[in-house]
């Protein structure tokens, strides 16, 4: 009965909520790990009616018994109630036995990031000379210049590159639209890529409307950026894992640290709360307090 409800659910999410496909695959997968859960424990597949909070609660002990982390489990959690409210709004489910159960308190984590002159190793690494090279190197001025995440930068079409004023358009969470500055290093490698670069990789597919291309001249996938990322990050001995995510936290890091406005770094971010965006403040804070400590005589 739960099983035969996932599609309609993640149906939901995607119409409502604007819920990208990454996002879409994250709550699949969560969603039906808690099923399969409750199919051993309870013997089969369940009845919503079956469900109450004690199960939800060993569903989370199970997780914590197989060294989940806190963040991971208040994930699952987070995705199971959700299910459940779709299931009551359907008239299915007659309470949400997630509604009560109290996730794990999470400790604030700091932003991964990469230090300026890392950045620019990692800017300047792609060549000049081949059409992914030059892909390569536009992406990485482009995914740094905007502050993008990285499915924002693989969603980007040709008509979302102003290059004349230097803006990008991209689209977060929820589709939400928002219009982005890049710098004359963005605009010019992008300009490269364009006249030199992606007309060698489009091929045979001149309908394929999106900026950033594969070798087979389709959209280049989130997946295929990560790659990429850890390609060059081995190429520039960065001794350290880099995301492309990395690349977003290091922009707005580093916009702080030279005197922007936290609430010109939300919009950039497209963050909707300031809240979100003032973990930036924590790590510049925590640089200072490292430069402090290393510099003041009586420190």
């Amino acid at each position: 009965m739960l099983a035969s409800e996932v599609d309609g659910f993640l149906a939901q999410l995607a119409l409502e909520k604007g819920a990208s496909p990454n996002t879409l695959d994250a709550y699949a997968h969560d969603i039906r790990c808690f099923i399969d859960f409750l199919g051993n424990a309870l013997q089969g597949d369940s009845s919503p009616s079956d469900i109450t909070h004690l199960e939800i609660r060993a569903y989370l002990a199970s997780l914590q018994r197989a060294k989940y982390s806190r963040r991971t489990i208040a994930r699952r959690l987070a995705a199971v109630r959700s299910f459940f409210t779709y299931l009551c709004r359907k008239g299915i489910c007659p309470t949400n036995p997630a509604r009560g159960v109290r996730a794990p308190k999470l400790g604030r984590m700091l932003p991964r990031f990469l230090h300026e002159g890392d950045v620019e190793s990692l800017l300047e690494s792609p060549p000049r000379d081949t059409p992914l090279g030059l892909r390569d190197r536009a992406v990485f001025e482009t995914l740094y210049a905007a502050g993008l995440r990285v499915g924002e930068l693989v969603g980007l079409d040709t008509g979302d590159a102003d290059l004349h004023h230097g803006f990008v358009r991209a689209f977060g969470k929820g589709r939400k639209e928002r219009i982005v500055p890049i710098g004359e290093r963005a605009v010019d490698a992008l300009r490269e890529y364009l006249g030199r670069g992606r007309p060698r990789l489009v091929g045979a597919r001149p309908d394929v409307g999106a900026l950033f291309l594969n070798y087979r001249g389709g959209r280049l996938s989130a997946r295929a950026v990560q790659t990429m990322v850890d390609r060059y990050i081995r190429k520039v001995s960065i001794d350290k894992k880099v995301s492309p995510h990395a690349i977003r936290h290091s922009f707005a890091t580093h916009l702080l640290d030279h005197g922007a406005d936290l609430r010109a770094v939300q919009e950039l971010l497209g963050h909707v709360s300031i809240s979100t965006t003032q973990i930036y403040t924590h790590v510049t804070r925590e640089k200072l307090k490292l430069v402090y400590d290393r510099a003041h005589p009586r420190a």
